[in-house]
């Protein structure tokens, strides 16, 4: 399995839902539908969010060094 980042590519809001999908191999879109659907539930789901936008690492860009 791959590590938990927030990809800088394919990003919406901080690039939470895509991290988990990337994370679990699942698309990105489905993990958005999820969460989306989680908001109608009552439940802390949203401070959640900000939580892991915290906690979750960005990735990293290459570093391309001019010789």
């Amino acid at each position: 399995m791959n590590t938990m980042q927030r990809p800088l590519d394919g990003r919406i809001l901080g690039g939470v839902c895509a991290g988990l999908a990337n994370r679990f191999g699942v698309k990105p879109l489905t993990v958005r539908l999820l969460f989306l659907l989680s908001l109608l539930l009552p439940g802390p789901q949203f401070i959640a969010y900000i939580a892991m936008w915290i906690i979750i690492p960005s990735e990293q860009r290459p570093v391309t060094r001019v010789a």
